[in-house]
């Protein structure tokens, strides 16, 4: 887009502040170790991680500001930070289900140091080439990325002067409170629900021969970031998000419990799952529990067809986005001194070198496949499948974490469509039904998925250092230094962790690794849902022909549509917020000031942009202060503290509270309008 080619960053591109120093690089290396660790057990314990570009921020701020640290030395110490949790993420989906398939017996710490820093590494590398054509070319909103650079803009400044632009940053510290109590009361403390869930009887029907009960469910995350996520991505990726949460839910989940009759929870494990969704009430929990196991079982792979189809789908849209990236790093790589041309905050890493390092990683990826497996020949080439792979499993979890953030991104999702393309090449190979070649399928995966991983974490970053002023090459490097220092540690804690708790037990469910062993049992076992998985290509298909959006319906479908009706509240209330601004200040006159400028402009804010940047620097503190609370809750767990209220916390606090702060994201923006109409 022509406004972020000439986008007016923060730091100007001309003013030189120290950035890729000792001190940040230092600290981006151990925000890296700690948050990636806290990340590692929270994901094998909770099933969820939680993006550090946010914390990472915050607490890079509070190491380097009594070192007088630049915003920019701040963020490459985000960057570190961001680094480390999201290799763990890829590493904890895939890693811990070699144990769980009994191909290791225990987490072996070479090979998973080996495909953590392989995957790690291409993932960066992958997304030198791509930033243009997802940060610059296109508008893809990068929620966390604006939430990023509002937090930094307005707690740092350029370290020349205040920037209070008329107290604008209470209204981010507002919002990171009110974020922080309420996640930190319903995760840290369990003194309030979470979640509500509710489910319907419809009526008895016959069908098939057979008669079931009919159900109709709903539920409601009662989560401030989520509210935030909705606010910034807007109305209407918001609706399309919803759209894919009511095609699984609401349409297709009741009519296969209708068709085959509700699952019903049998051990005791499943019964106090089943306590927990019903919030203590067994007879509702058990329903609720069974509508779970449909759409883990057969409505999420819906949502997998859909993305691997809509993912090609956005590449193909790309293609000429990525065409002038591919084009500019020719050009970089037979001018020498094309880099030096460039202006500052735009110059990446020396493509050359890049892309030789790329093809040089093909070597060792083989090395690692062929001493696994000792199948030399197919190794070469699913070395070079994983090589090329990773680039459009990339460039899926990056334009999908620029959709709706990197908290929220389904990167399992992208995780399950390498190993259902995986395992079908091995199964076309004649690998099948046996230990050896699961642990082919899943650690071919594994380097694949670590790099979609960081994919995604990469751009929310980069997008945050596009609105600062940042040197895009020296946050690439501070990526990689935050790689290497994590990937040693994080294949240690893995491991310590399951001789301390036993991946797979009740202490360490690790959930995502369960739903990828699970995948590789049922291609190379044969007892794959492929009907499900069609289901959802043929649905890509029909919206593709329609000219709607793939990408946001399918994350709708494959997510808990828990997660995706405060996304779409948060959309509703920015519909709302818009309607009002137009009425008051007319239609844009062509001259609107983009999400990107108002989250970081300090001075000479017009009225009309003072809704939109006080709304965005609330929403951000929303989602500032809850992300924040994820990694504090994750220590807390790891230091053993029980601080539980409630076994099953009551929802009408939770609920009460949350409509509180919905208010607040529409009164706060608006505050001042309606002040001035009752005068």
């Amino acid at each position: 887009m022509s406004s972020r080619e000439n986008f007016n960053s923060f730091i100007p591109a001309k003013t030189d502040l120290p950035e890729l120093t000792i001190k940040a690089v230092l600290v981006g290396a151990l925000l890296s170790i700690v948050l990636g660790s806290a990340n590692a057990y929270f994901g094998l314990y909770a099933g969820m991680t939680v993006s550090a570009a946010i914390p990472g921020a915050v607490m890079a701020f509070a190491l380097l500001r009594p070192l007088k640290g630049s915003i920019l030395e701040i963020n490459i110490g985000m960057m570190g930070a961001a680094a480390g949790t999201a290799l763990a993420a890829g590493v904890i989906f895939t890693i811990p289900a070699m144990v769980l398939l009994g191909t290791w017996t225990e987490i072996q710490y070479i090979e998973t140091t080996i495909v953590a820093a392989l995957g790690g590494i291409l993932g960066v590398l992958w997304m030198v080439s791509l930033r243009r054509a997802l940060i610059i070319k296109t508008d893809l909103p990068f929620p966390e990325g604006v939430a990023v650079a509002a937090v930094l803009t307005t707690t740092v400044g350029d370290g020349t002067e205040k920037h209070d632009s008329g107290g604008s940053g209470v209204w981010l510290l507002l919002g990171g409170i009110l974020g922080a109590l309420l996640k930190f009361g319903q995760v840290g403390m369990q003194a309030i629900g979470g979640k509500i869930q509710g489910i319907v009887s419809i009526g008895k029907f016959n069908i098939g021969g057979g008669e079931h009960q009919g159900f109709l469910y709903g539920g409601l995350a009662t989560s401030p970031a989520l509210l935030g996520v909705g606010w910034i991505i807007g109305p209407k990726i918001a609706s399309f998000v919803f759209v894919g949460g009511l095609i699984g839910w609401a349409i297709l989940a009741p009519l296969i419990a209708l068709a085959t009759g509700i699952p019903t929870p049998m051990t005791g494990a499943e019964i106090t799952d089943a306590m927990v969704m019903g919030a203590g009430n067994l007879e509702v929990g058990k329903f609720i529990w069974g509508f779970y196991q449909i759409w883990g079982n057969y409505i999420r792979y819906i949502g997998v067809g859909a993305m691997v189809v809509g993912g090609l789908w956005t590449i193909f849209n790309l293609r000429h986005n990525l065409a002038d990236g591919i084009r500019e790093a020719i050009i970089g790589i037979k001018s020498s001194g094309e880099a030096n041309t460039k202006k500052r905050t735009d110059q990446d890493l020396n493509f050359k070198w890049v892309f030789l390092t790329i093809g040089a990683l093909t070597i060792p990826v083989f090395l690692l496949y062929g001493w696994i497996s000792d199948e030399w020949v197919i190794s070469g080439i699913m070395a070079v499948f994983a090589i090329l792979f990773a680039f459009i499993a990339s460039a899926i979890a990056g334009y999908m974490a620029g959709l709706v953030g990197s908290s929220n991104n389904p990167t399992s999702g992208v995780t399950v469509s390498i190993l259902l393309i995986t395992s079908l090449i091995l199964l076309g190979f004649g690998l099948s039904g046996d230990i050896s070649a699961y642990g082919v399928a899943l650690l071919i995966a594994a380097v694949i998925a670590c790099c979609a991983a960081i994919s995604g974490d990469v751009l929310q970053s980069m997008t945050a250092g596009q609105m600062i002023g940042a040197t895009p090459a020296k946050q690439q490097i501070a990526e990689l230094i935050g790689i290497m220092a994590a990937a040693p540690v994080l294949a240690l804690v893995v491991s310590a962790l399951d001789k301390a708790y036993t991946i797979g037990s009740p202490n360490l469910p690790a959930p995502q690794a369960f739903l990828m062993s699970g995948i590789i049992k049922g291609v190379l076992g044969g007892e794959m849902v492929w009907p499900f998985v069609m289901a959802g290509v043929i649905l890509a298909f029909v919206l593709i022909l329609i000219d709607l959006p793939v990408l946001p319906v399918a994350i709708g479908i494959y997510l808990p549509f828990t997660l995706a009706t405060p996304i779409f509240c948060g959309g509703i209330i920015r519909h709302l917020t818009n309607r009002q601004i137009e009425k008051k200040f007319g239609s844009d006159d062509g001259e609107k000031a983009t999400e990107w400028e108002l989250a970081i402009k300090q001075t000479e804010v017009k009225p009309k942009e003072k809704v939109i940047r006080t709304g965005l620097l609330f929403t951000a503190g929303l989602i500032a202060g809850e992300a924040l609370t994820g990694v504090i809750v994750a220590f807390i767990i790891i230091a053993g503290l029980n601080l539980t209220v409630f076994q099953y916390p009551p929802i009408l606090p939770g609920i009460l509270l949350w409509l509180f702060i919905a208010v607040l994201v529409f009164y706060v923006p608006l505050r001042e309008i309606y002040a001035k109409t009752k005068e």
